[in-house]
């Protein structure tokens, strides 16, 4: 039986060079594809892969979150982050989050391969452009703690309704989505706006880009 992987990136021909690198890779299987984090959270569930190549800049729920929840419901499931940004607390966030490897989309077809075999063989690794940032850090275990920043000041919950007023949803197309009432996600909206001092929707926009939650390309 082949390594199962699952891509999960919302550009379609991202994940087709994607899967024209893994497919090259003998005993390698892509078993399912997601444009969001909430279809790759939903796939790992049903398919339960070996690894899924995340994307973090994703709508609906970003990669970052996803992530989170895979390590946290399938903590034997490895995720390789990908990515554009190399900001070092993208990174961090990403590494304390449980993933084994860190790729910039850049570097995708010289260092996934790379990631791949780290991960299988329960080691980490990162495109050798943003190592240097933190590899020092990592090794030793000592990753410096966060900035405040969304990952400290918000809750899981508050990230992804942030998210979702950041891609310019409306109150009752979020309740839906999310499965509560209206109410929670005014009142929601509400802690959010307090919590960081912010009383317009603009600001939460460039706030929530700011942190990675979103970007503006949805």
């Amino acid at each position: 039986m082949g390594t199962r992987i699952i891509l999960a990136d919302d550009h379609e021909i991202v994940r087709r060079g994607l899967r024209a690198i893994i497919e090259e890779q003998p005993e390698t299987e892509i078993v399912a594809e997601a444009t969001n984090g909430r279809e790759a959270l939903e796939q790992v569930g049903r398919l339960r892969p070996h690894i899924v190549v995340m994307d973090i800049s994703m709508p609906d729920l970003n990669g970052l979150e996803a992530t989170r929840k895979i390590k946290k419901d399938y903590p034997e499931v490895k995720v390789i982050a990908l990515s554009m940004h190399r900001k070092r607390q993208f990174v961090i966030d990403m590494l304390k989050a449980g993933v084994s490897g860190y790729v910039l989309k850049a570097d995708v077809s010289h260092d996934l391969i790379h990631a791949l075999e780290a991960a299988l063989n329960n080691r980490a690794y990162l495109s050798p452009q943003i190592a240097d940032v933190v590899a020092e850090d990592y090794v030793r275990g000592t990753l410096p703690e966060a900035q405040e920043n969304a990952s400290t000041v918000l809750t899981a919950r508050q990230r992804e309704i942030l998210q979702l007023i950041a891609e310019g949803k409306a109150t009752k197309e979020i309740a839906l989505h999310l499965k509560v009432s209206v109410k929670t996600i005014e009142s929601t909206r509400q802690r959010i706006m307090a919590k960081l001092n912010i009383d317009n929707t603009a600001a939460l926009v460039k706030y929530a880009i700011s942190e990675g939650l979103t970007t503006l390309d949805y």
